[in-house]
């Protein structure tokens, strides 16, 4: 019988070893899935960081350039060129020369393609020829005896042997004829510009001292594609020594600079002198119209470069504004040529020094010497990213330019920026627009501006309801009732934001717009109800029955519902007696504030109800896990049970009721569906509670699909995803400090 005890309990023992070796077992396969979590958490956290930051690198990289020698031919030699081009695959060159030869030739060995002359009226030689600044395949050639001729340079791919032998073939078009038309007098002529529009076109000259302009308008036969031109030349005497010339893309304005470091506009085709402005010391050495053809650009001979553009004045005349200065160059600018695409342009200098630059950043991005060319002898090529330069002796050189994100700079992403067609500096988001002429407008700061926004309206909603309902529920709440709402109010996360964005939208944008009288009065009729309300219950026996201690929210619910009734139908006499029949026009014509149907109220409710979870449950945790025991002492002490709650509870939890406070912000910066359907979208700078906004969350998710992948918008949009996750960081770190402060200060409660 014994040695059957003994058997027993060495079997005993023996099961008791395994369940504690299975025991620790599964403790440590637990602590090493736990810890393997962690790390995969930290670590996707960590990868996603530096994704966003290898995306948003190359936005911050300097310019560079590469130099490649493509030969020399000695024929070139005996006619320098009067104009220079490359197409936009640097594959094929463009020489205008003086005797009227245009020659095609292949960059890679300078092997010719074509070749055609054109002989100017009295055999002359043409004296200047120019692109136009509008459509850059158009050109203009000048003859010594005072005619032009206008043409169209072509290229077309020919795929005849296969993509890996492409070739591409140039020609030539006249879309105004084959004829010689007379401009200048054959006077010698300082500077020779060339616009062409839909519907107009202006050739203009200048010599010393006079203007010369062909103005004029076309007309193209909708079947057979043939245009007409009709034009007629003007002439101005100039009281200045005229040095350069532009003209803007409307065609309404001739600018024209001189020797005193002045811009004279001349109006068209009036061909009156409309405005002279003094913007630089030295002598105005080159204008030339940025892409658009709405901003000048003045090169002067102290190597300044000043940007223009016409800004409406109060009168709401058109005042041609200096906007921006550049850094100088050393020598003067001899040549501006602008890009095809961008609003960026390059300035050549007497010293051979060559500067490369962007409008909207107002910044120069590179600086380099080229010392193997001529001003009259090099070519941007359309996608600004290879420069073309013939030198004296014939020997051609090839430029290639990285310089892919010249418009990102500080001030263009954070800064006010005086944009072309605005009164004003201004912080603008837009990032696209149907006309390759647009100057993208790439602020970051409405968009931040937007995301506080909505954030700060949401937590001032969410923030009082959450708290107040987590410490009612938490402390003065029936158990029994506690265990219906606290589940009900939690399930209200899981509920897909893009519901909440849909009925905000759709139908209470639409609700609010139309009760905006009522929706206000309940904030006023509710807590007065409630609070006559709570006093008469106080004071009657069978309420006080009918509602036990910790039950009254659900005797309050049907009072509240028959307050919010009673305040949306007293609406109509808050405004006849209050705001004239109508509370949204008298907000726009008393006190100026527009009201837009979309806008931070409908944000604030909508979004406050998709943070209210969070906050709730966090913060009545933290309340309901205070000891009793500091509580029960209150009370014991004399206190009440408010003032327990205020002195007591409430600081003592202060440490989880922060966390929730902090998370709920996270969630509301975060926010994208519910702004995204209910803002308007509209990145604008206003704190007006009734105008929309749009946020960096929304502004990713509508733009990401339609941004040209490695483009500068692209990395843009990823900068803003960077900027959210760092903001993130931030708070939730600074959030993480203060709780443990506040956790030390509290724990000896």
């Amino acid at each position: 019988m014994r040695a059957h005890s003994n058997a027993d309990g060495n079997a005993d023992r023996r099961d008791m070893d395994d369940f504690h070796k299975r025991r620790q077992l599964k403790d440590a396969l637990a602590r090493w899935l736990i810890a393997v979590g962690g790390v995969a958490v930290i670590g996707a956290v960590v990868l996603i960081l530096f994704y966003l930051l290898w995306v948003v690198f190359p936005l911050f990289l300097p310019s560079s350039s590469e130099s490649e020698t493509l030969g020399q031919r000695s024929a070139w030699t005996d006619e320098p060129p009067l104009y220079l081009s490359v197409e936009e695959q640097l594959e094929v060159g463009t020489r205008v020369t003086a005797d009227g030869t245009i020659e095609f030739f292949q960059t890679e060995d300078l092997a010719p393609l074509a070749q055609e002359r054109f002989a100017p009226l009295a055999e002359t030689r043409l004296s200047a020829a120019a692109e136009s600044d509008t459509q850059p395949a158009q050109l203009a050639l000048l003859a010594e005896s005072g005619e032009i001729f206008l043409l169209e340079r072509r290229f077309s791919t020919n795929y005849d042997d296969g993509i890996e032998n492409r070739r591409i073939e140039p020609g030539l078009d006249f879309p105004y004829g084959t004829q010689w038309r007379p401009l200048t007098d054959g006077s010698p002529v300082v500077d020779f510009t060339f616009s062409s529009g839909d519907n107009s076109l202006v050739v203009a000259a200048i010599s010393m001292n006079q203007l010369f302009v062909s103005y004029g308008s076309m007309e193209q036969n909708f079947l057979t594609g043939e245009r007409t031109l009709d034009s007629r030349n003007l002439t101005a005497e100039l009281g200045f020594t005229a040095t350069s010339i532009a003209i803007s893309g409307n065609h309404r304005w001739a600018y024209l600079g001189d020797d005193q470091g002045q811009i004279h506009r001349y109006d068209l085709p009036s061909m009156n002198p409309s405005q002279t402005l003094k913007v630089s010391d030295a002598a105005i050495t080159e204008l030339h119209m940025l892409l658009g053809s709405i901003s000048v650009l003045a090169g002067d001979a102290d190597g300044g470069i000043n940007q223009l553009f016409p800004v409406r004045d109060d009168d709401n005349a058109y005042q041609l504004t200096p906007i921006r200065s550049f850094p100088a160059q050393k020598g003067a600018i001899e040549r501006i040529q602008t890009e095809y695409r961008r609003k960026g342009f390059i300035a050549i200098d007497s010293t051979g020094m060559l500067g490369v630059y962007h409008s909207t950043a107002g910044q120069r991005v590179m600086l380099e010497p080229v010392d193997a060319i001529s001003p009259e002898a090099f070519a941007l090529s359309p996608r600004a990213n290879g420069l073309l330069t013939i030198g004296a002796n014939g020997a051609a050189e090839l430029l290639r330019l990285d310089n892919k994100h010249p418009e990102i700079s500080f001030s263009s992403l954070w800064g006010k920026v005086w944009y072309e067609n605005y009164a004003e500096p201004a912080h603008i988001w837009q990032s696209s627009s149907a006309s390759n002429d647009f100057e993208p407008k790439f602020s970051l700061t409405p968009l931040a501006f937007g995301t506080l926004k909505a954030a700060l309206y949401a937590m001032l909603f969410a923030v009082p309801f959450a708290l107040a309902g987590a410490a009612f529920t938490a402390y003065f709440m029936a158990p029994g009732l506690r265990q219906v709402v606290k589940p009900t109010i939690e399930i209200m996360a899981a509920l897909p934001t893009v519901i909440l964005g849909f009925l905000a939208g759709l139908w209470f944008a639409p609700f609010l717009e139309e009760n905006l009288a009522g929706v206000f009065a309940i904030f006023l009729v509710v807590p007065v109800g409630l609070l006559i309300f709570s006093w008469f219950g106080s004071q009657n026996p069978f309420l006080r029955r009918l509602a036990p201690e910790g039950w009254e929210p659900a005797l309050l619910i049907p009072v509240m519902i028959v307050l919010v009734w009673a305040a949306l139908a007293l609406a109509g006499p808050i405004q006849d007696l209050f705001f004239a029949g109508n509370m949204r026009l008298w907000f726009s014509q008393e006190l100026g504030i527009s009201y837009d149907q979309r806008n931070a109220l409908v944000v604030g409710v909508a979004m406050g109800f998709a943070v209210i979870p969070t906050i709730f449950s966090i913060a009545e945790d933290a309340v309901f896990g205070v000891p009793k025991s500091l509580s029960d002492g209150s009370l014991a002490l004399g206190a009440t049970r408010w003032q327990t709650m205020i002195r007591v509870i409430l600081p003592t939890a202060s440490p989880g009721i922060f966390s929730g406070l902090m998370i709920g912000l996270g969630r509301a910066v975060g926010e994208t569906m519910i702004v995204l359907m209910a803002t308007g979208n509209t990145p604008i700078m206003d704190w007006n509670l009734f105008e929309g906004m749009r946020t960096l969350a929304a502004n990713i998710a509508v733009e990401m699909p339609e941004s040209e992948v490695n483009s500068s918008h692209y990395r843009i949009l990823f900068l803003a995803a960077l900027t959210l996750f760092i903001f993130t960081f931030v708070v939730n770190t600074g959030a993480e400090l203060i709780r443990q402060r506040l956790r030390e200060k509290y724990s000896s409660l």
